[in-house]
This record gives C-alpha cells, structure tokens and sequence, in this order.
C-alpha cells in the first residue's frame, strides 16, 4: 500500500504550476527512498494491508477528524487492531469508523489556536514535519486546494496511509522527503507551515530561509515553535537534554524570533500564539505507551523541566515573503 503514493494524481492536480517542474522528477526521487526503505516497513505494510475495506458515509476534516460508517463490531475490532500495530500514534486524534485514535499530542487544541489565524481557502499548502498527517486533513477541512506534507518518518508515513486508504481521491500528500530534499527556489507554496520543528534544527536561520524559498512572492509562514521568556536577545541552547529531548538546539524568546525572521528576510511578522503546553495536551495513552510530557517535568515544580529548564512554551509566529 505504501507503494501507492499515487504521485501521478499530483502530478495532474498542480504539475501546470510553478511546482511543475518538481513534480515531474518527483516518481523517481520516491521510487529511489521506497527502495531503500526501513527495517519495520515490512511489519507496518502489514498492518496496512489488515485495515478492512471500508467505506465512509460521512467525512468530517473541519472541526475534527471523524469518518463515520456503520460497520460490523467484529470489522470495527480488525480495524482496530490493525491500526494498533501502527503504533505509537504521537499526533491526532482520529475518530475512524467508531475507533477513537487516542494520541500522545491533542492536536486538535494546537490546531484549534493556530489555524483562526490563518486563511487556507483554495491555497496550496506545504506542511514541513507533517508527522502522520493530522494536521494536512485539517488544513484540507479549512479550505486548502492542495496540502503536501513531508517528513522523513517512515511509520508516521505508514499512519498517513492507513487514513489514505478510505480518502484516496482527497488532495492530501505525504510524501518521505525532508526539506533539505526539496529543490532550491521552489517559490510555489501560497502557505507553509513548520510546526514543532525549528527547535531541532541545529541551523535555525538556514530553516527559516529554506522555508522562504518554498513560498510564492507574498506567500505566508506559518512557524510554531518552542519558545521562553525574554527579550530579543535571550536564547536557551540546552547543554544536553530539553525535556528528555537530545535533539533540542535552540530556543528562542518571542522578540528573539521575531528578530530571525526580520533577519531572514520576512515582512507583515505578527505573534499569533502563545500557550504553555499542559499534562492535559500531552500525554500517554493506550496508543502511544511511552512516556510522555508527566514524566518529563519537574515533580516538584511544574514550571521547569527534569532538567531545570523551563517548562515547554510554544509560540505561533505568522510571517511574509516579500
């Protein structure tokens, strides 16, 4: 299944476009990753291939994700067995055909902030570190033309195709690729979102102008990142871990982040958002077993994290290519 992509579906949705010539050498930049591929893409095709025949009565992409169907409760037990050795599931969640996906993150609370910001009707959207596509059905539900999402993950593109699988004909991509992957100037994306991603980025400007160069001229960033308090020049660089994460680089003020964006040379550059991230927004679940942000705080003071840092605070910038 995962060798479905159906890239040639993109290639005639927006191929006459300024992406044009990116899609066109597209299929075989996918065929040399998916013959490389990943050592559990065997097991993940198989639950893939398990996922019943199903089709869905009702599809609901605006205010939350929810395919509805009545289906037999021994098919809906199979459906959801099969999507429980996709596991862990980190963004969502997904109401599939009477299977709550309870994941680790409520994406819906970031999405329900994020997106009464932003104008997505009939615009084609670019989704950096799109995870398993939670957030690209919901950029579709709010009125995109087109949404592709990357992101090097090879479950988390696994978890994309099993919701594929009953919306086949919808204009949602995921594609394996990292930003990096992406030609130079493509210059072709109305709206790009990077969302939890600059903080594991070791060159966080080179991010910035890599997401500029992937938008038409007054095309609109959409960057939601870690953030912590302070003025334009206060910046924590974690000396090992962030919340038990190793990959944490930087993270910077809001007026910090502004100054990036000044610098990498966006306009019109507004905070949308800023909210500290709750036990309540992030945390375990029978779809995802792992610890999870409870375990990452301070004990004694929620404000900090084991490691004394502070505690998760996430900013939502909205900025614009000249």
């Amino acid at each position: 299944m995962i060798n479905t992509l159906n890239i040639d579906a993109l290639i005639k949705r927006l191929g006459e476009g300024p992406l044009g010539s990116w899609l066109i050498n597209l299929p075989e930049t996918i065929g040399a990753k998916l013959e490389k591929g990943h050592g559990d893409l065997a097991r993940w095709q198989t639950a893939l291939q398990a996922l019943p025949d199903i089709t869905a009565n009702n599809i609901y992409l605006k205010d939350v994700f929810c395919l509805d169907a009545s289906i037999d409760p021994q098919i809906q037990q199979t459906l959801k067995s099969a999507l429980l050795q996709l596991s862990p599931w980190r963004k969502g969640p997904f109401e599939i055909f009477g299977v709550h996906i309870d994941t680790e993150w409520r994406s819906d609370w970031k999405w329900e902030r994020v997106s009464k910001h932003v104008d997505l009707k009939n615009k084609v959207v670019l989704d950096v570190g799109c995870g398993n596509g939670y957030y690209a059905w919901r950029m579709l539900g709010a009125g995109a033309h087109t949404v592709i999402g990357i992101d090097p993950n090879w479950l988390f593109l696994c978890q994309f195709m099993s919701m594929k699988k009953y919306l086949p004909d919808l204009p949602v991509w995921s594609l394996p690729l990292t930003l990096e992957e992406l030609p130079p100037s493509l210059n072709g994306f109305d709206t790009v979102f990077s969302m939890g991603v600059l903080y594991h980025r070791r060159s966080p400007i080179d991010h910035l102008l890599a997401l500029k160069d992937c938008l038409r001229p007054s095309g609109e960033l959409v960057l939601e990142t870690l953030v912590v308090e302070g003025n334009e020049h206060t910046v924590l660089v974690p000396e090992d871990r962030y919340a038990q994460m190793r990959n944490v680089w930087f993270l910077p003020s809001p007026a910090a982040l502004e100054l990036w964006l000044r610098r990498a040379g966006f306009k019109n550059i507004r905070l949308a958002d800023i909210s500290k991230t709750s036990v309540q927004e992030q945390r375990s679940t029978e779809w995802m077993k792992f610890q999870s942000l409870p375990a990452f705080l301070d004990p004694t003071d929620a404000n900090l994290t084991v490691e004394g840092l502070p505690a998760p605070l996430r900013a939502t910038f909205i900025a614009e290519k000249p």
